[in-house]
């Protein structure tokens, strides 16, 4: 009888023969090197300096667009606050006025009720002489004239002030997403800085070397276009100066000419507020740019140039944003000294020109408030105020 039972195969290798630990330490391997790549995440290549120094100076000037923020929401919550606060003094004293009306009335009401329990006729039955009776009535009719008009004037006022209740509500609504606004931009310029400060930590000394060497590059070349901004301005000068003693020559009146030579119209008393205000940027040169401040210690951009038109008596915005529309437009070319340069296509840094294609201004936090040429930073446009 044929047995049923399956051959066994002999092509199976046996548990303990050298083929086993060659297959499984293979196995061993192929499964340890799927796991490790799988696991492992990808090595972000480290950014180069150039990279590093874009990054910064991003941050920084989206530091400076979030202080611009910041200091336009200071200032609306201040106005905010004062009006409220104007609002509810108002309030306290319509209250009082109505406490009088209703005091007024109180008096009346007593009367009233004091006298209400006679009627007219009773009234002039027992009283001593018809004439009495009729001094009495024509009494309390003034009496009652005045009561009608003590309260018109109180319901005239409890209608004012529930108004003005309103409104004050409304406003210190307002009043609260202002102050909500106002320390998000806080935060927004507080991360943004720190950012900053983060990227350039990381870096080693050589880099550090690297990127100054970078930075006085870039330095050098706006520098260069200063130059050339300060040899146009002189030819122009000189032309100026030529044609004015040609006139002299020529016995021709030069009254009425336009100081600035390109057209402008800058007169002598704009010249002179001008003269102020550099004179007051001058004098705050190496002091610390800090962001929302407005001197005496420290500035920010728009802070310096606010508080340098200032002092010579011209009254500026607060912010970047309002500024570059605080007075005449200038082109490039036209620049005078005192005109305000602004930067960047979100307006968010602000310099005052002093000639020679050179500004001062309060550049970011970590720096001085120094000069330094308008090139430095893509130029948005300039305003003469005044």
């Amino acid at each position: 009888m044929a047995s049923h039972r399956k051959s066994r195969n002999r092509s199976i290798v046996r548990a303990g023969s050298p083929a086993v630990g060659i297959t499984t330490a293979a196995l061993a391997s192929v499964t340890l090197l799927s796991a490790q790549t799988a696991t492992a995440a990808p090595t972000k290549p480290r950014p180069s300096i150039e990279e590093v120094r874009g990054q910064v100076d991003d941050l920084y000037r989206q530091a400076g667009r979030a202080t611009e923020d910041y200091d336009r929401a200071k200032e609306t919550t201040a106005k905010q606050r004062k009006a409220l606060d104007a609002m509810l003094d108002d309030i306290a004293q319509r209250a009082e006025g109505m406490n009088d009306a209703r005091r007024r009335l109180g008096m009346f009401a007593a009367q009233q009720y004091r006298q209400g329990a006679v009627t007219p006729t009773e009234a002039l039955m027992f009283s001593n002489s018809p004439q009495a009776y009729f001094e009495q009535t024509q009494l309390m009719g003034r009496l009652s004239a005045r009561q009608n008009a003590a309260l018109a004037d109180f319901q005239h006022a409890q209608a004012a002030a529930a108004k003005k209740r309103t409104e004050a509500t409304r406003q210190l609504s307002a009043l609260t997403a202002s102050q909500e606004k106002l320390r998000t931009s806080k935060r927004d310029v507080q991360r943004k800085l720190s950012d900053a400060r983060a990227l350039l930590s990381k870096l080693t000394a050589q880099e550090k070397a690297r990127l100054a060497a970078l930075e006085k590059k870039k330095e050098a070349e706006a520098r260069k276009k200063a130059r050339a901004q300060a040899a146009k301005e002189a030819r122009e000068a000189q032309a100026k100066a030529a044609e004015a003693k040609k006139q002299q020559a020529s016995g021709q009146s030069t009254k009425g000419t336009s100081s600035s030579g390109s057209g402008t119209g800058t007169t002598a008393g704009s010249s002179a507020k001008a003269d102020k205000a550099l004179a007051f940027a001058r004098a705050q040169l190496g002091k610390p740019y800090v962001w929302g401040a407005t001197g005496p210690s420290s500035y920010d951009c728009s802070g310096l140039t606010q508080a340098a038109w200032r002092a010579a008596g011209v009254d500026l915005p607060r912010t970047t944003y309002d500024q570059v529309n605080a007075g005449t437009r200038v082109s490039t070319d036209d620049l005078q000294p005192g005109d305000l340069v602004f930067f960047y296509s979100d307006i968010s840094h602000v310099g005052m020109y002093i000639g020679g294609g050179m500004m001062i201004h309060a550049p970011h936090p970590g720096a001085d408030v120094r000069k330094e040429s308008i090139y430095v930073m893509p130029i948005y446009g300039a305003v003469r105020p005044g």
